[in-house]
Formats: C-alpha cells, sequence, structure tokens
C-alpha cells in the first residue's frame, strides 16, 4: 500500500448531500495544484457520490479508504487547471 503525503484533512462526516462535495470543493480549492487532501466521509450517499464529482471537477482520486466504522477517507490529489 502506497503512502501518501496528507497536506489537509477535511471531515464532512457532519454534514449531508449535497453540501458534502461543497465542502470538499472549498478544501480542495484552499490547496496548491499537486497536494493531498484527505476527505473523511459516511458511507452510503457521500462515497457515491463525492468521489464521482470531485473526479468530474478533474481531479485525482488517489485511494477510498474504509475505516470499517462507517465512515471513509477519500485521498485526492488537486490537479490544475
Amino acid at each position: 500500500m502506497a503512502n501518501f503525503n496528507i497536506d489537509d484533512t477535511v471531515d464532512i462526516t457532519d454534514v449531508v448531500c449535497p453540501t458534502t462535495f461543497v465542502k470538499a470543493k472549498v478544501a480542495l480549492e484552499e490547496l496548491d495544484d499537486g497536494q493531498i487532501l484527505s476527505v473523511k466521509m459516511n458511507d452510503g450517499e457521500p462515497v457515491q457520490n463525492v468521489p464521482r464529482s470531485i473526479k468530474e471537477e478533474g481531479h485525482q482520486i488517489l485511494k477510498l479508504i474504509d475505516n470499517e466504522d462507517g465512515t471513509y477517507n477519500l485521498i485526492v490529489k488537486k490537479v490544475g487547471d
């Protein structure tokens, strides 16, 4: 398993869709190109929608980690325009 140098973390387990993607997107916008964000989210709708939306924005999904407690960590690399 590859190790990632996480530059920032955002916890969106306390928000509901579609706000989950908005919070993740705002956190990504604060990073420089090439930096890595870890997004902690709940199982269900966020896991289905947030990775897809982030990928549609042009960023790179590196890994989706099942924390085995009903939450996941999505590891995302910011890709510049």
